[in-house]
């Protein structure tokens, strides 16, 4: 990001304008530092979206051995994340309205904090599974406003700024997942350490919160009653682009979940020795760090951002039929490709922030995506684990998931048509 663009993005007068709100009578404006802050907050937060998954899932074993979880409660903790983000996700719109997006950030990013402090000293699975609850909670209704807060406060910059959060979520999901165990046996080889040690970055990330949220309290305090008085916004569930996102980003999560949890035993199946299978996951992951800033910058410069679906939804075909054909030999490849194809997950993201006019549409627009989307991948995993074991190999798997690309791509280009949901509701600006 370029200093001129920074510079243009905190400006006082910008972020007064984002808020898509009437100067109020007094002289009040949003403090100069406002602007800073902000970018350093939606970065510390996105950081903290995934950790509380990634962390757990390279010490899974270990956490399940000590707190002697049956496979059951096993599977329930595997599925918990999807269904949490589906079911706070809701409240979000509700909670933004009575006390604004950064209010209920900052309390998000609390959550995830707390969660992550008392889940490794949780002393049975049902207390495990409660604090998890909790961080995920938080993770759910940031995963909703972060595009709220970008097109509340960065209007004209929905593009730059969602690529830099997208990024910095990428990072910290492959941080984890590649410095949780190194961690845990340097602090002494106990899992509870292991896991504990992400609550230190998810306290960070509430601290540039805490500013944030009281100066826009007192933003809203100082102006008249009409001027913090937000509407509702459109009815999502009347716009087609509204259904076109949200099962866009259900499969696309789907895809996402199946690779994170199904790629490694594909490798291993074909030959690949187990930490190569784990290398070559981290190389699909690590794809999403530098392509979650430039896919979003892109899409937000374009009128239609269908073709980058497309391109997207190729290369994802691409990935699976060499999965399909030869997964020992061309595993570097699969892997690569692979991991540009999930990168649909900061474009659906981008696409929020363009097809909603105004700060309450892309709330609503937000929680009815990602808690529809994130619903519709829970049974992604399962059902390709099912078809493995009952057709003792990854061919029906495979086939089954290359397919899924087909109605990906035609919703990709739906959702990516240049209009808005406002449009779409017959609602005036």
């Amino acid at each position: 990001m370029s200093d001129e663009e920074i510079q243009t993005m905190t400006r006082p007068e910008a972020v007064r304008t984002a808020a898509h709100e009437p100067l109020p009578a007094s002289p009040h404006v949003a403090p100069t530092w406002l602007g800073p802050v902000l970018i350093v907050g939606i970065v510390l937060a996105a950081l903290n979206l995934r950790p509380a998954i990634t962390s757990l899932g390279a010490l899974f074993e270990e956490t399940r051995t000590g707190l002697h979880m049956s496979g059951t409660v096993a599977g329930l903790i595997t599925s918990v994340p999807a269904l949490c983000f589906a079911v706070f996700g809701v409240t979000a719109p509700r909670l933004s309205r009575r006390f604004g997006p950064a209010a209920v950030v900052c309390a998000g990013m609390a959550a995830v904090a707390a969660g992550l402090l008392i889940r490794p000293f949780a002393d049975s699975a049902a207390a495990f599974l409660a604090a998890s609850a909790l961080s995920l909670a938080g993770i759910a209704l940031t995963n909703v406003l972060l595009p709220v807060i970008v097109k509340r406060w960065f209007p004209d910059r929905v593009g730059t700024m969602t690529g830099l959060y997208s990024m910095a979520l990428a990072a910290g999901t492959s941080l984890a997942a590649a410095a949780t165990v190194p961690l845990t046996s340097a602090l002494g080889g106990s899992w509870r350490t292991g896991l504990l040690v992400w609550a230190v970055l998810a306290a960070a990330a509430v601290l540039p919160w805490l500013p944030i949220a009281a100066a826009s309290r007192r933003e809203r305090a100082a102006a008249p009653a009409a001027a913090v008085r937000e509407d509702k916004g459109p009815s999502v569930m009347r716009s087609r682009t509204a259904w076109a996102l949200a099962c866009y980003f259900g499969l696309q999560a789907t895809g996402a979940y199946v690779t994170m949890g199904w790629l490694p035993q594909i490798f291993r199946d074909a030959g690949v020795s187990a930490s190569t299978a784990g290398v070559l996951l981290a190389v699909t992951m690590v794809m999403g760090v530098p392509l979650a800033f430039v896919i979003p910058r892109l899409a937000g410069r374009m009128r239609h951002q269908g073709p980058i679906a497309v391109t997207l939804s190729l290369f994802g075909f691409a990935g699976y039929l060499g999965l399909y054909l030869a997964p020992a030999a061309g595993a570097w490849a699969w892997a690569l490709l692979l991991g540009i194809s999930n990168c649909a997950f900061p474009l659906v993201i981008t696409m929020i922030g363009l097809r909603a006019k105004s700060p309450a549409g892309v709330v609503k627009l937000s929680a009815f995506a990602q808690s529809t989307g994130y619903l519709i991948s829970i049974p992604g995993p399962l059902v390709i684990g099912a078809l493995y074991q009952h057709s003792g190999g990854w061919d029906l798997p495979l086939a089954l998931m290359a397919a899924l690309l087909v109605p990906q791509l035609v919703l990709g280009v739906l959702a990516g048509r240049d209009r808005t949901i406002e449009d779409e509701c017959g609602m005036r600006d």
